[in-house]
C-alpha cells in the first residue's frame, strides 16, 4: 500500500491512497488510508468491471454511511509516485473542505439531450452552492461511446457558470469496453456528473505540447457518426495524412499519429483531433468529433516536460493535490521519447493524481492529448504549504 496524505498543515486537502490492482486484501488496504480523511466522496480510478463494482461496495462498507464512492476503468494511473499501470487509485476528499452530489447520465449513445438538461438544471438548484467557496463539476465518462462532444456542449448549456472537467474512462489499450461504478452501481453507456463545493481555492491546469504547422487540410468526407475522416483534400484520407506527414502509409503507427496530430481552431486555440487508427478502408479513426468541411492543420510535437512544468510553477500557491486527467496518448508519446520518468517526477513534485484517459473535457469541449487538471490550493489566507 501506498498512503500519500497530500497536506502536511493546514486546511483539509485530498488524501491519496494507491495499491497494486492484485493486492490480496486491497479494499482493507485502501479503506485504511481512506477513513483518517472522513470523506465525503471517493474517486476511484484503475479497477475495471467486476472487480470495480466489487472494490466500490467494499469501500463503502467501511466508509460514512453518506459518502459517495465513484469510479472508473482507465488506460493508466497516475499515483504519488506519477505515472503506474494495474494499480487501483483511490483520492478520499474530506468533509471538512469538500460538499459534494452526484447524477447519472444515462444512454449516452442516443443523446436523451433534453432529459440531461432538466437533470442537470434540478440537480444545482437542489445543491444550493455556497456562492463564497468554490463550486465545479467533473465528469467521468464512458469512453467508448463517442458521444464525448454532445454531452459536454450539453453541460455547457445547462450548467454555463460552473467549471468543469473530467475524463473519458478507458480500457487499457484496448478500446473496446470501459466501465464506471457509482454508489453500489456498475454502469456502461453513461456519464457520472459530480457537482462539488470546497473551501479550498481552485485553479484549472490545461496543456497539450503541439503547436500548429502551416500544413492544413480539409475533410472532404466524413462520416461523424463513426468519427472517421473518409477523404482529406478529396484523397483517401490515411494516404493524404502520409504524405502530410512524410511518413510512408504502410509505417503508421500509433506513435506517429500521437506525434503528429490533427488541430481543430476554436477562436485563438487549436484543439488536438487525436487519431486512434487508420481503418482498413484508408480512413482515419478519430477520437474527436469530425464532420466534412472541417478545416484542419497538421500539429507539431514540442517539449513534453517543459510547458507543463512552467504552468504548473504559475500557480498562485502550491497545490495540496491537483486532480488530473491525462490523455493516454501524451503517456505513449513520453514512453516513446524515453520521458516517462521525467514527467513521473513532475507529478510527484506537485502531487498530481488521476488517469490516462480516451480524452478529455474542459472549457464546454472534448480534446484529446491534452492534460487537464484542477489545483486545489489553501485560500490565500493560509500560509503556504511546500510543495517540494
Amino acid at each position: 500500500m501506498n498512503t500519500a496524505p497530500a497536506v502536511k498543515e493546514g486546511p483539509a486537502g485530498p488524501v491519496v491512497v494507491q495499491a497494486d490492482r492484485k493486492a490480496p486484501n486491497l479494499a482493507a488496504r485502501l479503506g485504511a488510508g481512506l477513513r483518517a480523511a472522513n470523506p465525503a466522496f471517493v474517486l476511484l480510478f484503475g479497477a475495471a468491471g467486476q472487480q470495480l463494482a466489487e472494490l466500490g461496495d467494499s469501500l463503502r462498507d467501511g466508509l460514512p454511511d453518506d459518502c459517495m464512492v465513484a469510479g472508473c476503468s482507465s488506460a493508466g494511473e497516475i499515483g504519488p509516485d506519477g505515472y503506474s499501470s494495474d494499480s487501483v487509485v483511490a483520492i478520499g476528499f474530506p468533509r471538512d473542505s469538500f460538499r459534494a452530489n452526484a447524477l447519472i447520465l444515462k444512454n449516452l449513445s442516443s443523446l436523451p439531450v433534453s432529459n440531461w438538461m432538466a437533470s442537470l438544471r434540478q440537480m444545482n438548484a437542489g445543491f444550493a452552492a455556497d456562492p463564497s467557496r468554490s463550486s465545479f463539476g467533473i465528469l467521468l465518462v464512458d469512453g467508448v461511446t463517442g458521444q464525448e462532444d454532445a454531452l459536454v456542449a450539453t453541460v455547457e448549456a445547462a450548467l454555463p457558470a460552473l467549471p468543469v472537467i473530467g475524463g473519458s474512462a478507458g480500457d487499457g489499450l484496448e478500446f473496446r469496453s470501459t466501465t464506471l461504478f457509482l454508489n453500489g452501481e456498475l454502469h456502461q453507456d453513461v456519464a457520472i456528473f459530480l457537482l462539488i463545493e470546497t473551501d479550498l481555492s481552485v485553479s484549472e491546469v490545461t496543456f497539450s505540447h503541439f503547436s500548429p504547422t502551416t500544413t492544413r487540410a480539409v475533410v472532404t468526407a466524413a462520416s461523424p457518426d463513426r468519427r472517421q475522416i473518409l477523404e482529406l483534400n478529396a484523397e483517401p484520407a490515411a494516404e493524404e495524412y502520409a504524405r502530410l506527414t512524410g511518413i510512408p502509409r504502410d509505417r503508421l503507427t500509433p506513435t506517429d499519429f500521437a506525434r503528429s496530430p490533427l488541430l481543430l481552431r476554436t477562436g485563438q486555440r487549436h484543439h488536438v483531433r487525436a487519431i486512434s487508427e487508420a481503418t482498413p478502408d484508408g480512413g482515419l479513426a478519430l477520437m474527436s468529433a469530425i464532420d466534412t468541411g472541417t478545416v484542419l492543420t497538421l500539429g507539431r510535437s514540442e517539449d513534453l516536460t517543459q510547458g507543463f512544468t512552467e504552468a504548473l510553477e504559475s500557480l498562485p500557491r502550491p497545490p495540496l493535490m491537483i486532480l488530473g486527467f491525462d490523455c493516454i496518448l501524451r503517456r505513449l508519446a513520453l514512453e516513446r521519447a524515453g520521458r516517462v520518468a521525467d514527467m513521473s517526477g513532475i507529478f510527484s513534485r506537485f502531487r498530481v493524481i488521476g488517469f490516462n484517459t480516451y480524452g478529455e473535457q474542459h472549457s464546454g469541449m472534448h480534446v484529446n492529448q491534452t492534460f487537464v487538471g484542477l489545483a486545489f490550493m489553501p485560500p490565500p489566507s493560509d500560509r503556504p504549504i511546500d510543495a517540494a
